[in-house]
């Protein structure tokens, strides 16, 4: 019958190309796929091979340098006119002056620096300063806080290293011996040389790093 007759070439010659437009929609969302998750996978890498170089969790070496490790300087190097005169402290990474890696996979590795005048330094704490520079470790010995504020001690007139966590305080005028707070024991401490104006590492941590336990 005339009705059931139709004719479908019409039909063909709109599907094919619509068909073909499909293909290559496809084709190219596979392809943006496909780059973005190389891109991706290429970001990932570089990220765990950073985490993962050689020596970036080894403790302070003899000759490290010492760099900034928070701030608008983070990552250069501290120098003597960085440390004014009776604080505040700066925080710090040691850094192999070698291969260039900076020893910040640990969080065990930040230093605190602070410059004093030697004559208030006690014997042994003067023995490991350079021109009145000294460094101990930034981690609280009671339970491995971070050891943040330079303030006026709850127990004497000077300021003192303060661990906001429990209240522990250290003077780093004799070997940042505790003054204050439930901490076990003193800072470890860091012993420091000038290196052409920069700040290092003179020799290892004396005493234990990190909380109690």
């Amino acid at each position: 019958m005339s009705s059931a007759s139709f004719n479908t070439s019409s039909f063909d010659n709109i599907a094919e190309p619509e068909a073909g437009a499909c293909v290559e929609q496809t084709r190219r969302a596979l392809l943006l796929a496909a780059i973005a998750t190389t891109a991706c996978l290429g970001c990932s890498t570089q990220v765990r091979a950073g985490e993962d170089l050689p020596g970036s969790d080894e403790r302070p070496q003899k000759g490290d340098l010492l760099v900034f490790s928070e701030g608008d300087q983070e990552g250069k190097l501290v120098t003597s006119a960085d440390l004014p005169l009776g604080g505040p402290p700066v925080h710090a990474w040691p850094k192999d002056p070698k291969t260039s890696v900076v020893r910040s996979a640990s969080r065990l590795n930040e230093i605190l620096i602070i410059r004093l005048d030697p004559e208030e330094l006690d014997e042994q704490t003067r023995a490991r300063a350079v021109d009145g520079m000294i460094a101990y470790t930034a981690i609280c010995s009671h339970a491995g806080c971070p050891v943040t504020a330079w303030v006026k001690s709850d127990v004497g007139d000077n300021e003192v290293f303060k661990c906001m966590c429990h209240n522990s305080e250290y003077d780093p005028r004799a070997g940042a011996q505790v003054v204050f707070g439930p901490a076990p024991r003193r800072l470890a401490a860091l012993p420091l040389a000038l290196t052409d104006g920069s700040l290092s590492v003179a020799g290892s941590f004396i005493g234990k790093v990190g909380g109690q336990g």
